[in-house]
């Protein structure tokens, strides 16, 4: 599948800020699992691109004078190729030549977002106790959809994996989130994954998460797992940034200087092309 994609984020301001420093990771890239046909990033100011060590495009501008208006957009086309089907579905996500990548083993580390208190490795330690093969995953994937009921608004970007647990609700951020603390927790590498699902019956698209499961660190053999919608990433995944935790994988991320009553709306579209 290929795709036209457009995210556009709008900040206002009531006080707008004396400064503010901007981070996106709104640029996608080819990989084993999609190919970027084109792709740009607006925002005001002078935009500076670096890699950082997960392998993400990562743009940064500063706002140095008051604004109580400030746009973000990207946009461009992404064409989608999952693992054959009927065939294995694992990728290998290993860093291009000449490029430096943390190793998948460093995605054992818990943050704060991920850490996996007692209850819920206890919940997890039943699916993943013959290994984590690719059934055994999606096996947890559904266990956690049940425990942690898909419910907007009942969380925000700040709640952690245990306390989206114990509310026993969230959104897909929280659902990846705890997919991630319950493999880290039992030994399995994992990471986050921010990017985009298309669905044409949705009234409207925004962002989404999910979790890659490294089932060969040696090898850097990844599963990818939807557990929002129970399945393994396929033909309608889009991804933009992958990380420890959401913080580290964040579409936007900023600190400003001043300025009070921050008001922020995203739009996003996605449309098939032929």
């Amino acid at each position: 599948m290929k795709y036209k994609i457009r995210h556009k984020t709008v900040y206002r301001y009531a006080e707008p800020p004396r400064r503010s420093v901007h981070e996106l990771r709104l640029a996608p890239r080819s990989g084993p699992l999609q190919t970027v046909r084109q792709w740009q990033v607006s925002a005001p100011g002078n935009l500076s691109e670096a890699r950082d060590g997960f392998g993400n495009i990562v743009h940064s501008f500063t706002v140095a004078g008051p604004a109580h208006t400030l746009v973000i957009e990207a946009s461009g086309v992404v064409e989608v190729t999952p693992p054959a089907a009927g065939g294995a579905p694992l990728f290998c996500d290993a860093p291009p030549a000449g490029e430096a990548r943390v190793s998948p083993l460093y995605y054992l580390g818990g943050t704060p977002l991920t850490a996996a208190p007692p209850e819920m490795v206890r919940f997890a330690a039943p699916y993943l106790a013959a290994g984590h093969e690719v059934p055994a995953l999606l096996a947890l994937a559904d266990g956690i959809a049940r425990r942690v009921r898909y419910a907007p608004d009942s969380t925000d970007v700040g709640t952690s994996a245990g306390e989206a647990f114990a509310l026993g609700s969230g959104v897909c951020q929280d659902q990846a989130q705890v997919m991630v603390a319950c493999c880290r927790a039992l030994g399995v590498p994992a990471r986050y994954v921010s990017g985009y699902f298309y669905d044409p019956a949705a009234a409207a698209l925004a962002g989404h998460a999910w979790a890659d499961i490294c089932v060969d660190a040696d090898k850097e053999l990844w599963c990818s797992v939807d557990v929002t919608h129970r399945c393994l990433s396929d033909a309608r995944h889009v991804r933009l940034a992958v990380g420890r935790d959401y913080r580290m994988a964040a579409p936007v991320r900023g600190v400003r200087h001043g300025g009070s009553g921050e008001q922020m709306a995203v739009e996003i579209a996605i449309a098939p092309q032929r």
